[in-house]
């Protein structure tokens, strides 16, 4: 992208629909969508409560300050795609320690 967020909007694809319109897939939906589905992952994977819980919560929030670094310094970051992307990793940051701490709840409730 050579630091420029326009980057982003370089079309992956076209397919043409049945109204006659092309639809584009641009590199920054692309990511959207991988996004979407790491982060359906990661929630999936934060309803486990080992040992290695901890070392993935821990892992998730430095790749949302990485994100938030990278956001706010770097030229070709400066993008809405980014900053949805961005906001997805808070959200699996959110969400691992929101079941986790529910989860742990339920442990230790007798009765």
């Amino acid at each position: 992208m050579g630091g420029n967020p326009a980057g982003w909007a370089g079309t992956v694809m076209t397919i043409p629909m049945v109204s006659g319109i092309a639809w584009s897939l641009t590199s920054g939906d692309l990511m959207i969508i991988m996004g979407l589905v790491a982060l359906c992952i990661e929630v999936i994977k934060s309803t486990n409560t080992g040992r290695s819980s901890v070392l993935e919560h821990i892992i998730s929030t430095l790749v949302f300050i990485v994100f938030l670094v990278e956001f706010l310094l770097a030229g070709a970051a400066a993008s809405s795609v980014f900053f949805i992307l961005m906001l997805m990793a808070l959200i699996d940051v959110v969400a691992g320690f929101t079941v986790s701490i529910t989860s742990a709840g339920r442990d230790v409730t007798m009765g």
